[in-house]
């Protein structure tokens, strides 16, 4: 039995054969992406008007923020799908007519020019943004500069502002002239009784409790200026406590939950645009095998 042996010449050689000249068109691909870009800038200035057009400050005027959000998304795919298609387009029409190629191969070619256009034009963009944040810095460090001469007014002013929270000098004063026994004849004057309190409850809430001491001396004096016993005046300086503790609670739990509601708001803004952007690179890709076949057609 005889074995068969091919000639390596019955298989095509196009194949074989090393091409002279790149199977990307770089001025194709170039010049699509600035068309890109430009046409992405223009867009969303054009959607920047029309968000401020049906928004308004007034209320119950205008847009909600729920309808100019999902505007604003729409706008941004919308955007993507215009911009990096017109991209794509362009870089199918202008990149040269590859010879002898087989169509899938052109096909393949045309949606990885697409592609690139997409890419180059998404670094286009971040190089646009990361100038600006660049130029933004630039500006803060000549500020920062101007300002480092009054250094030295600022530091006292961080010191007086750490300060604040220490104990006045004059709830310390206080403190050395309190008696330990209800005294009628010597009570302070109900404005003085109330100042004092005044400090008491402002040092307190600093620290975030009342001391034994501070809450002995404010019940002596509630119950100087006010007549009551010693226990009624015990049950409003706890209800008093009690709301305060109450009230800063309620606050911590809605910047808790503003907080929480930035940080989804932040992950859904983020998922969008990558949504966006996967739908720019998709029709780039498709709009310069579009753009392609037009200008085979016309060869």
């Amino acid at each position: 039995m005889s074995s068969t042996t091919t000639h390596p010449a019955a298989y095509p050689t196009r194949g074989n054969v090393e091409s002279a000249v790149s199977a990307v068109s770089w001025g194709a691909v170039i010049g699509g992406a600035f068309v890109a870009a430009a046409l992405s800038l223009a867009l969303l200035a054009a959607g920047t008007a029309l968000g401020f057009a049906t928004s308004s400050p007034w209320r119950d005027s205008g847009a909600s923020a729920t309808t100019i959000g999902v505007g604003a998304i729409v706008w941004l795919i919308i955007v993507q799908i215009a911009s990096a298609g017109m991209g794509g387009y362009v870089a199918g029409r202008l990149r040269t007519k590859w010879v002898d190629v087989h169509a899938g191969e052109v096909y393949f070619r045309d949606t990885a020019h697409g592609l690139l256009v997409w890419a180059v034009g998404a670094v286009i963009g971040a190089l646009l943004i990361s100038s600006a944040a660049t130029s933004f810095i630039g500006g803060a460090a000549k500020l920062a500069g101007g300002a480092a001469a009054g250094v030295g007014g600022a530091a006292v002013t961080a010191v007086g502002a750490a300060a604040q929270n220490a104990p006045s000098a004059d709830y310390l004063t206080d403190t050395l002239f309190r008696r330990d026994t209800q005294d009628a004849a010597n009570a302070p004057s109900m404005a003085d009784a109330r100042a004092e309190v005044g400090r008491i409850l402002t040092t307190s809430l600093a620290n975030g409790e009342m001391t034994a001491e501070d809450k002995a001396q404010v019940t002596r004096i509630i119950a100087q200026q006010t007549g009551v016993d010693q226990a009624t005046a015990e049950k409003r300086i706890n209800d008093l406590t009690e709301k305060a503790k109450a009230t800063a609670a309620q606050a911590k739990q809605k910047a808790q939950e503003a907080a929480d509601a930035a940080r989804k708001a932040a992950a859904a803004a983020a998922l969008w645009i990558f949504v966006s952007l996967l739908v720019g690179a998709l029709s780039a890709s498709y709009l310069a095998t579009v753009g392609g076949r037009a200008r085979d057609r016309m060869n």
